[in-house]
């Protein structure tokens, strides 16, 4: 089913917006995969706050036309999907899984802005921790700091008690 001009500029508006706010952009050939798989695909990009569809290439490539992801535009070639996400890790982790367990699913190449990455940059991009992981890292570590900082005074207390018992 063609769109008509009112629905593509629809869509190169509504991707637009989610380019706007992007931090990375991941492409994949999905050939193959069946309807099943994509569902349980989109169901884990939406868990994770990835923007993922299934889109015209043309389109996109308006979309991106003049923003730091238009590097991307000579690797839209093919049936692909789209995955576009404000976190910078979240989409590469959610295509890089998902291509684990299929042998047809590859990953094309991906882009953060003004930096374009191939497939094995999109999978190293992957395995870095996402956002809310280093957050929660970094949390864990300043509430060591005070812990650790009790438990010197403490020990120092006990000792001076010690040697003046």
């Amino acid at each position: 089913m063609s769109l008509n001009l009112t629905e593509k500029k629809e869509v190169v508006a509504e991707v637009s917006a989610q380019v706007a706010n992007a931090q990375s952009i991941i492409l994949a050939e999905y050939r193959g995969i069946g309807v099943a798989n994509m569902t349980k695909l989109r169901a884990e990009a939406r868990d994770a706050g990835v923007y993922l569809r299934v889109l015209k290439n043309t389109l996109v490539r308006r979309a991106v036309e003049g923003t730091p992801f238009a590097a991307l535009a000579d690797d839209m070639v093919g049936p692909l999907v789209y995955g576009i996400s404000t976190d910078p890790v979240a989409a590469a982790k959610v295509l890089n899984n998902f291509a684990k367990g299929n042998d047809q699913f590859k990953l094309v190449a991906g882009a953060m802005p003004n930096e374009r990455l191939d497939a094995a940059g999109v999978q190293a991009l992957a395995t870095t921790l996402s956002r809310d992981e280093l957050l929660s890292k970094l949390a864990g570590m300043l509430n060591e700091i005070p812990t650790k900082f009790a438990r010197a005074v403490a020990a120092v207390r006990d000792e001076k008690e010690k040697q003046a018992a």
